[in-house]
C-alpha cells in the first residue's frame, strides 16, 4: 500500500456523499463503514441492497445515496449486480452511454445473506467474472429481524435463537477464505474504527476490475448489548484483541495489514458486550473463554509465530 494517497487521516475524504437522518440505529459500525466506504470509492456507483439492516436506509421515494440504489430479495442480490452490469454494458455497446457516465455495481449486504442465503449467487457471479464490488456489513447475526444467529455468529454469543447457557454453539464462519477459494479479484477486511487502513484498501478495490469484497466488521449496539456511544471503542478492541485480523486478497496472495502488536487478552472486547455477559456472571464459564483464547492465539501463532 506504499502507493496510497491516504498517509495520514488528515488525507481522508472530508466531504461525505451518504446523506444523514437515517433510520439506522445509533451507533451502528455498519454504518460508519459504509460511511467511509462510500466516501472514497464516490458516487459513481448503483447500490444493490439485499434486504436487511441497511434497506433502512431508504424511505420511498429517497435515500442518502447521492447514486442510485436497488433493493433486491436477501439471497438475490449478485444476480441483480449482474443484471445491472449487463444493462449498463449494453447501453454502452449501443452508444446510448458514454463510457464517461458508467457505474460500478455495488452488492450491499448483511452477514445474513454474505454468509449463508447468498452464497450460491455469489459463488456464480464470481465463476462469470463479473466486474462488481460486495460489501458485507457483518454485525454476526440477523440484525434487522432481532439478532438471530446467522453463519457469522461466534462461538458462545447469546442470541434471540440461541439461549442456552453457553451461547451459540457453533462457529463464525471464515467468508474471507471462502470467497479466496473462488479465486476472485479481491477480498479485504476491514472497520469502520481503524479509518486509513479501510480508506487504502477501497482506494485498491477502486482500481481493480472483477469480482471485490469488503467484510465490514459491523459492532451492533442493540444486537450485542452495549451502549452507542462505545461502537468506537468495541472495534478497535476486536482489532487489538485479534478477534477481527485486517487483512487482504490479491494476485493469489493473503497479507495482513496490520499485525496487533502485544495482543490484548479476548476478555477485554468478550466483557463490554452483553451477548457475552453470561460467561462471566453468574459464573465465570473457564473452559469456554479459554477456547475462545486459544483459538485466536492459534490463528495469529500462524501468521507471526507469536
Amino acid at each position: 500500500m506504499s502507493e496510497t494517497i491516504y498517509r495520514r487521516m488528515k488525507d481522508l475524504p472530508s466531504t461525505h456523499l451518504l446523506g444523514a437522518g437515517t433510520a439506522t440505529c445509533a451507533g451502528c459500525g455498519g454504518l460508519q463503514a459504509l460511511h467511509q466506504i462510500y466516501d472514497v470509492f464516490g458516487d459513481k456507483t448503483v447500490f444493490i441492497n439485499a434486504a436487511g439492516c441497511m434497506t433502512l436506509l431508504s424511505v420511498y421515494p429517497f435515500t442518502p445515496f447521492s447514486g442510485s440504489w436497488l433493493y433486491t430479495a436477501m439471497g438475490s442480490a449478485p444476480a441483480g449486480a449482474q443484471g445491472v452490469r449487463d444493462a449498463l454494458d449494453i447501453l454502452q455497446a449501443k452508444k446510448r452511454m458514454p463510457a464517461s457516465e458508467d457505474l460500478t455495481a455495488v452488492v450491499l449486504s448483511g452477514d445474513g445473506s454474505a454468509y449463508g442465503m447468498g452464497v450460491s449467487s455469489t459463488s456464480g457471479a464470481i465463476d462469470r467474472n463479473l466486474d462488481f464490488l460486495y460489501i458485507c456489513y457483518d454485525n454476526e447475526g440477523y440484525g434487522n429481524t432481532g439478532q438471530q444467529f446467522s453463519c457469522a455468529t461466534p462461538h458462545g454469543a447469546k442470541t434471540a435463537t440461541s439461549t442456552g447457557a453457553s451461547g451459540y454453539p457453533g462457529f463464525k464462519k471464515d467468508l474471507f477464505s471462502l470467497w479466496v477459494a473462488n479465486k476472485p479479484a479481491y477480498v479485504a477486511t476491514v472497520i469502520g474504527s481503524e479509518p486509513l487502513d479501510l480508506a487504502r484498501k477501497v482506494e485498491k478495490a477502486k482500481k481493480i476490475k472483477g469480482p471485490r469484497l469488503l467484510i465490514a466488521l459491523a459492532p451492533c449496539p442493540t444486537g450485542w448489548g452495549f451502549d452507542p456511544e462505545q461502537s468506537s471503542e468495541i472495534g478497535k478492541l476486536a482489532v487489538k484483541t485479534g478477534i477481527w485480523p485486517l487483512k487482504e486478497y490479491s494476485d493469489g496472495q493473503v497479507v495482513h495489514s496490520k499485525i496487533p502488536k502485544n495482543r490484548l487478552p479476548v476478555e477485554d472486547y468478550l466483557q463490554r458486550q452483553g451477548r457475552f455477559a453470561h460467561l462471566f456472571k453468574p459464573q465465570r464459564n473457564e473452559a469456554l473463554l479459554q477456547g475462545i483464547q486459544r483459538r485466536i492465539d492459534d490463528y495469529w501463532r500462524d501468521i507471526d509465530g507469536t
